[in-house]
């Protein structure tokens, strides 16, 4: 998948990956990645900016926690970051079935 074409639609792929538990940044990245099929495989610089983002916006928070010995700062999606995600999935709703309808073969656009 071209990087390109996950402007504008990271946030949203986070906010569901957290929607059903919290995880550390390592488990959101692995968690895209499955749930994608392999076809997003984030570094690093690009997953942790998106997560300060989404905290400063107050989408998501974190704490720290030991898991296995180690040190590692979990992420949880706040009611602020559950209703910013259904508007998401909303808005993601309309854009597809614009785009569906665009590119559909065989779609004619007539002219008054």
């Amino acid at each position: 998948m071209r990087p390109n074409a996950l402007r504008g639609h990271l946030d949203a792929l986070i906010l569901s990956v957290l929607e059903r538990e919290s995880l550390h940044g390592y488990a959101i990245m692995e968690a895209l990645q499955a749930r994608s099929g392999g076809a997003l495989d984030l570094p690093t610089g690009t997953l942790y900016p998106a997560l300060r983002r989404l905290e400063r916006a107050g989408y998501v928070q974190s704490e720290w926690s030991t898991v296995s010995g180690r040190k590692r700062r979990t992420y949880q999606l706040t009611a602020s970051g559950r209703r910013a995600l259904a508007d998401e999935r909303s808005e993601w709703r309309d854009f597809a079935a614009v785009v569906e309808g665009v590119l559909r073969p065989g779609t004619a656009v007539g002219f008054a």
